[in-house]
């Protein structure tokens, strides 16, 4: 995979736009503290009963530039942007987590000029003010052995220069299938069979999350499509297990706070039941307000 067109131009590309965000940007951190301010007047948001995990299938990016009579990198650059304002918001509400699906294994099919503008796009964004500014610890999950040894290396020195950060983790779905993901977890676990580490009766739900890309973060409560589409392609499959679903036919360039918190409000009125009756959720939650 390495001499793809866009990895020979990633090569000659700086890692990280200025060395002086790295240096200085620790100090401008905001402590990070769940939002106490309320929310613009038209959003219905309770506070204390916000996901601690959003992830998010950002699509609609070609869609978006097309209906302008733009090329679609247009609206990859327009989604970075979307990217960044709602990065902003979730770790000003006191969202833990957000994963965002960035690239999957399937992408790498498309036309190369439209993957090589798409990686361009990631590697210049990666080191932004924002995650040091809004505290923001980034991790990657994903299929890194596809990726060109100087776009791991840059993704590398994101995550490491952020690992400190305190608010908001930003995880980004890059290479990254759920088939995929979960095939690479089984040969681990046969592995470990294997060499007489791990015994097959002993393997269960924890062994399989704990091989997982994803065994840092908790399961999403609440993932968001937008685009209008209305499926998870391969996307956190088993982690998504009991996550509510919100389709949006809003193109991702155009997904902005307001977008962000009509979801939300959407999420918080739903019972969230986990296999068990209406009957016993309003009970459980009648208890643990009484305890």
């Amino acid at each position: 995979h390495h001499d793809h067109p866009y990895l020979r131009l990633l090569e000659k590309m700086p890692c990280v736009p200025t060395g002086r965000t790295l240096k200085t940007g620790r100090q401008t951190m905001l402590p990070h503290t769940p939002l106490t301010s309320t929310p613009p007047e038209n959003a219905m948001i309770d506070n204390q009963r916000l996901p601690q995990h959003i992830a998010i299938i950002m699509d609609g990016n070609g869609r978006w530039a097309q209906a302008r009579g733009m090329v679609r990198s247009k609206g990859h650059q327009a989604g970075v942007e979307a990217v960044d304002k709602i990065t902003s918001e979730c770790s000003r509400l006191g969202i833990r987590f957000l994963t965002l699906y960035t690239f999957s294994t399937e992408n790498w099919n498309r036309p190369p000029e439209e993957v090589n503008a798409i990686m361009q796009l990631l590697i210049t964004s990666l080191v932004e003010e924002t995650f040091m500014k809004n505290n923001v610890r980034m991790r990657v999950i994903g299929d890194r052995e596809r990726l060109a040894p100087e776009v791991r290396k840059c993704i590398e020195d994101c995550e490491k220069h952020t690992s400190e950060n305190t608010g908001l983790t930003l995880v980004i779905a890059l290479s990254y299938s759920s088939r995929w993901e979960i095939t690479d977890a089984m040969k681990h676990i046969a592995q470990k069979v294997k060499d007489g580490t791990l015994e097959p009766d002993d393997i269960n739900e924890q062994t399989i999350a704990e091989n997982l890309e994803s065994h840092f973060m908790p399961d999403p409560e609440l993932l968001i499509r937008t685009g209008g589409e209305q499926r998870i392609s391969n996307y956190l499959l088993w982690q998504c297990a009991y996550s509510e679903l919100y389709f949006t036919d809003i193109f991702w360039p155009d997904f902005d706070e307001k977008a962000l918190y009509n979801a939300i409000e959407d999420y918080q009125h739903r019972e969230r039941r986990f296999g068990k009756t209406s009957a016993q959720v309003k009970a459980d939650t009648g208890l643990q307000q009484t305890v």
